[in-house]
């Protein structure tokens, strides 16, 4: 789950609570357990404020991958690569071993 939030957290620049926790059909309290994870981990940036699309003076909670968040989830996609080796979606594969050095990934991810 939290790879997939660092996912969808990537190519944006910030996304609101609600729109994340929609997108991954998840509850409130899922979703608050993997960023706190994500936050102690300095990967995930959470803050408070309103937002242009509401009328009301509610607040909503943005969510963005930190620059060590976005190093170590580029890091992870890597070495998710170098393991992958050869493999094709569509079923060929290239069995030469990989000459790339695997990295471990982060925990929190």
């Amino acid at each position: 789950m939290r790879l997939r939030i660092c996912g969808l957290l990537r190519p944006v620049d910030k996304i609101d609570f609600a729109v994340l926790r929609d997108t991954l059909s998840i509850s409130d309290p899922t979703l608050s357990k993997h960023l706190k994870l994500l936050s102690d981990a300095g990967f995930v940036s959470m803050k408070k404020g309103a937002s242009p699309m509401r009328a009301d003076s509610r607040r909503v909670t943005w969510l963005s991958l930190t620059t060590g968040g976005k190093r170590a989830f580029d890091e992870h996609l890597r070495a998710l690569q170098a393991i992958s080796g050869g493999f094709s979606p569509s079923g060929t594969h290239d069995l030469k071993p990989s000459r790339s050095t695997v990295t471990t990934p982060p925990a929190a991810l």
